[in-house]
């Protein structure tokens, strides 16, 4: 645990978010070192991820607790406090703490708030110094405004499904909840932005925030590649689009990656196969030939691989400097020389059980590193601490 401050340190988030999107954006806010104060419904169980198992943290007796894994991945260094705004007290309680905020954050759908008097233009009409961030699955505006938002959705509206997977299979979601973390990603970003900016001229904003908009943004190359063409770009599962030969290959005891990045490399990569006259063959000697003449190629160099084992074809290419690697488990990356040398685990202790084993943030800051003060919370947990600090009059608030 760092003994210094961290980067956002004095700054209040008020989390009425969910799921994913929003919880990943506030947890690296929270690791950074902001107070997060997370609000979930205790009518409803809290946060819907502290029912998504089959994996549990269990308490000192070895019962299951509401910390599922899927939770615990996304809500460390927070404070959970169990409120149903739905209630005039509920709504008074949110007032009083927004009042005392820096940023607000949720992922209603557009309008859900409004009923309760919790909109941003409600908010922010009462609080001008405010960040108001809104995430929803198509945004506050748009056809699709209304349809929730939910990452496999995402994924098959923006695009990035149509080039996942097997060419000769189905459009393939990303192993994980891609769309949702990214758009954390970008509401975190868009926070700083805003809170900045708020600093330089006292005026908060509204950051309107969509997983679908986020997702389509970061098609990146293919996105560029559809709009310069005017070509739909193709699924080919590990392959590259605009590099050849960069996929997965089959050795005698397993597969390998390959990402062969300029013509010197694919010189030196033959010569390690003893194919030289591939490297030679004028369908081949540049990139964008070797692009043109894909399926001609990939014949000619599967069959040489298949000669060698993994660890020897591996070790042969990293000595004449040809970008390959393995193919990790989740255990086999986690456990890895390289995540123990990084870091890439941590364990946050608790009072009720034993430690728990997280993810740990990738950032390396070397005057204000990340903190683990807190692990996730337990549903409702630091309620009466947080009312006693944060909910006071609204004459005392910050905007007076």
């Amino acid at each position: 645990m760092a003994a210094s401050k961290g980067a956002l340190e004095g700054l209040f988030i008020l989390d009425l978010s969910r799921i994913l999107a929003g919880p990943t954006c506030t947890q690296l806010l929270g690791d950074l070192g902001a107070t997060v104060i997370k609000v979930e419904n205790p009518k409803t169980g809290g946060d819907d991820t502290r029912g998504w198992g089959p994996n549990y943290a269990l308490d000192a007796e070895g019962k299951r607790t509401d910390l599922s894994a899927y939770f615990m991945a996304a809500n460390r260094n927070k404070r959970s406090i169990a409120v149903d705004i739905a209630t005039e007290d509920g709504q008074q309680i949110i007032h009083q703490l927004a009042a005392r905020a820096d940023v607000v954050i949720e992922n209603f759908k557009p309008d859900g708030l409004k009923k309760y008097g919790l909109d941003h233009e409600s908010l922010l009409s009462k609080h001008p110094a405010l960040v108001y961030c809104s995430i929803s699955g198509y945004g506050q505006t748009g056809p699709n405004r209304s349809q929730p938002g939910y990452d496999l959705m995402a994924q098959g509206f923006g695009g990035i499904m149509a080039i996942t997977g097997d060419p000769k299979g189905v459009p393939t979601k990303v192993g994980v909840g891609i769309a949702d973390v990214m758009c954390g990603m970008y509401a975190t970003i868009g926070i700083l932005a805003a809170l900045r900016h708020r600093d330089a001229t006292g005026e908060g904003q509204h950051i309107d925030l969509a997983l679908v908009d986020a997702q389509m943004a970061w098609l990146i190359n293919e996105g560029c590649n559809y709009l310069v063409s005017g070509q739909e770009p193709e699924r080919r599962g590990n392959a590259h689009p605009n590099i050849v030969p960069y996929d997965t290959f089959e050795c005698s005891d397993g597969h390998f990656l390959l990402a062969v990045g300029n013509d010197a490399q694919f010189a030196r990569f033959c010569d390690v196969l003893e194919i030289a006259d591939v490297a030679a063959d004028p369908r081949f000697t540049t990139n964008q030939s070797r692009i043109e003449n894909r399926e001609a190629l990939m014949p000619l160099i599967r069959p040489a691989m298949k000669r060698l084992t993994r660890d020897d074809v591996m070790t042969r290419l990293r000595g004449v400097k040809v970008p390959c690697g393995p193919i990790h488990t989740i255990g086999e990356a986690l456990t890895s020389d390289q995540a123990r040398a990084r870091g890439a685990v941590v364990d946050m202790p608790r009072a009720d059980g034993d430690d728990l084993r997280l993810l740990a943030n990738p950032l390396k800051l070397s005057a204000t590193p990340v903190r683990y003060d807190r692990p996730p919370p337990h549903i409702g947990q630091d309620t009466d601490d947080v009312l006693r600090e944060w909910a006071i009059p609204k004459d005392q608030n910050r905007d007076g």
